[in-house]
Parts: structure tokens; sequence; C-alpha cells
């Protein structure tokens, strides 16, 4: 059976994951995961590629009143009430969305903690734009398949993949065969849409953000690469009808 095995969220994409018990799956995925981004000044993302450690910031966001706090390795911990200020449009990935800067203290905490001057920017995540893909999906078997491959079988600390869901009791890249189909997961119901072309952060250790391990490297040579140039591992996915999804649920892939 497959099951649910953890989930991995973040309110600032590219700061550490948190791992609830449950998530709601709405059109937008989990509405506040990665609802935060970093920009530079001219408006490009800061992630993890290009800078590791702000895996090491722990964020967390509650909500009425939105409250977002930050926890920084030195100990620091930045809070407060979300206010908003400017609209902007910027441009992730090639896609362009509607956005608010943050005002307050966390940009110029980050500011510091970059050596570069940040911006924290909200999505607005209105009907039809998109700043990420819903939902994305790996499974254990998959990340252990890499770990036998490329690894000596030490065990892979799957968390470097950021992926919303991961899935036990598949066999090794068994997700990449539900490309066209659409899977039941808990409550909700999702479209696996495409598999996930692998970055550089993916070779970062996910609790530091150094490299430790050539995980593009690794999967190129046993899985080779698609289209000549994109290293795939795990699959996206879009929601086609929004419910509750909990660690231990069960998967049930449909026809395509």
């Amino acid at each position: 059976m497959l099951t649910v095995s953890r989930l991995s969220v973040t309110p600032v994409r590219g700061l550490a994951l948190l791992h609830p018990d449950r998530v709601e799956l709405g059109k937008h995925g989990v509405i506040d995961d990665r609802r935060f981004s970093l920009l530079t000044e001219d408006g490009a993302l800061v992630d993890g590629t290009k800078l590791g450690p702000l895996v090491q910031v722990r964020a967390r966001l509650e909500t009425d009143p939105e409250r977002l706090t930050l926890a920084f390795p030195s100990g620091e911990v930045i809070t407060g009430e979300v206010e908003l200020g400017d609209r902007i449009q910027p441009v992730i990935f090639d896609r362009r969305f509607e956005a608010r800067v943050v005002e307050g203290p966390w940009a110029d905490a980050l500011s510091d903690y970059a050596s570069r001057p940040v911006r924290l920017v909200r999505s607005e995540r209105r009907p039809g734009e998109r700043d990420r893909i819903p939902v994305s999906i790996a499974s254990d078997a998959s990340v252990d398949e890499l770990a036998r491959r490329g690894n000596g079988a030490r065990p892979l600390d799957a968390r470097r993949f950021r992926m919303l869901i991961q899935v036990a009791g598949a066999r090794p890249h068994q997700e990449d065969e539900w490309v066209g189909s659409q899977v039941g997961i808990g409550e909700a119901v999702v479209r696996v849409t495409v598999q996930v072309a692998r970055c550089v952060i993916t070779t970062q250790d996910p609790a530091t953000g150094h490299p430790d391990f050539p995980t593009l490297k690794a999967i190129t040579a046993y899985r080779g690469l698609r289209d000549a140039r994109k290293i795939d591992f795990g699959v996206y996915a879009d929601v086609v009808t929004p419910g509750r999804v909990a660690v231990g649920d069960e998967l049930v892939p449909g026809d395509r």
C-alpha cells in the first residue's frame, strides 16, 4: 500500500522545512507553503541556489492575525504581525504573479544574514496566477535507490529535494508512472503533470545548506537526461479536488 510518509512545507521559500502531520490542499496547493519569497533589489529570487545556509533559518506563520516569526541560527528571533506594502509583479521561474512587499524588521534581518539587500514579499495567490507548482511528490524508495547507486547505500536525507509529499511503499521511481494520471491522496485528488527537473540545491545538506553529495551527477549516471538536459527526480501535480492530506493517508493512482 502506498502511504504519505512525510509532508514538508515552509512559509518562506528557501528557509528550513517544517513537517506538519496534515495539510489542506487547495487549488494553489498548501496556501501558505512558500507564500513568502526573498527578492533582490532588482527582483531576482534569492533561495538556496544562491545562498544555501538559508535553510538554517526557521520560519513560522500564524494566521488571524497573520504573524511571522523567523528564528536565526545565532539565536536571534524576529517576530511580529505582517504588514503589507506596495504591490509588485515579480517573475519567478517564468511565472508572473501579484505580490505585496512585506513591511517590518524581517527583510533587514535577512539582508544581514545574506550579506546583501533583500526584500521580503508575499504572494497574493490570486485565481489564475501561479508562483509555484501546487504539489510535488517523491517516494522514499527513489531516495533510497539514489543512495544505493551513488552514496554507497549510506542514508540520504530526502529533505534535500524539498518535496511537499513523500511516499512510502512504492517501487523506486514508481511516481514517474503516474504522469498523466490522477492520484487520490487522503481527501484530495491530484493530477500528476510532469517529472521534476532538479537543480543544484539538491546537492546541499538540507540541515546546513552546504554541498555534501553530487546529487545531479548521481541521478544522471543511472537515469540519464530528459530532452538532453533535464535531470529528473520526483513529479509535479495540480490539484483536481481540494481536501485534507495527512501523514499515513493512502495514495491511490488511477488510470491515465
